[in-house]
């Protein structure tokens, strides 16, 4: 490998029993840190663990919003917001989203975050993964990864083989 070559992202493949469960400690780190009265999902990442964050809170009221990135999977780049949060969810709380939990799967480069923090500024920010650059925009996450490291979530995957991380041991 030369110098000049391109590190290689590290891959943490994530199966559904471990996300389950890294989704109930979210939610067990989140009960008693407020009444929450809504859920805002980011959609599509967010809508998993905030169907189970919702169950174990009891939390009956979920929305969505939707924003997007449009890149070839390395690098973000412009974002376009697909669906706002409905008034009703952003007036809770006496307004700016007081009493709302907002979940998603992972904040990577917080681009994403920063779009919903200005939506819903006084909302508590949950995430079960975490990266370096958007760690700080995040109020409650579960596991910190490196912002090099490539997650694989369940729904993105299917059974097949996996390289060892050493690839000189392949073979």
């Amino acid at each position: 490998m030369s110098d000049d070559a391109a590190p290689q992202a590290k891959a943490f493949p994530v199966s559904w029993d471990q996300f389950h469960r890294d989704a109930r400690a979210l939610a067990w780190r989140l009960s008693g840190q407020g009444e929450w009265q809504a859920i805002v999902c980011i959609t599509r990442g967010g809508l998993v663990p905030a169907a189970i964050v919702a169950r174990e809170l009891g939390i009956r009221v979920i929305e969505t919003v939707g924003v997007a990135s449009y890149h070839e999977y390395k690098e973000q780049g412009s974002m376009q917001v697909l669906k706002r949060v409905d008034p009703e969810i952003v007036a809770l709380g006496g307004g700016a989203g007081a009493g709302v939990l907002i979940i998603d799967d992972l904040v990577d480069t917080g681009a994403t975050a920063r779009i919903v923090r200005e939506m819903l500024p006084k909302a508590h920010f949950a995430t079960v993964y975490a990266k370096p650059k958007g760690r700080p925009l995040v109020d409650t996450f579960i596991t910190e990864v490196s912002q090099d490291t490539w997650i694989y979530f369940p729904w993105d995957m299917g059974l097949s083989f996996q390289p060892p991380i050493n690839q000189r041991s392949v073979g």
